[in-house]
């Protein structure tokens, strides 16, 4: 599956088109998640939204108060 094909996948899911890839990472994260994509498939739509600008959040930070 390539990026335009998970886009529609997101399009016809979410009933509107993604805002940036940050958003398509999520629900690659999701679907997977599931169990409707295969490993093999996240890692791939992963890297293309990675090289496409999307980037995965950084939590290192976030329990140092608690």
């Amino acid at each position: 599956m390539n990026i335009a094909e998970f886009k529609h996948k997101f399009i016809a899911s979410k009933n509107y088109k993604p805002t940036d890839m940050n958003e398509l990472l999520d629900f690659a994260r999701q679907v997977y998640l599931r169990g409707e994509i295969t490993i093999a498939e996240y890692r791939d739509i992963a890297r293309e939204l990675e090289k496409a600008g999307a980037c995965k959040p950084d939590f290192s930070n976030e329990y140092i108060e608690l």
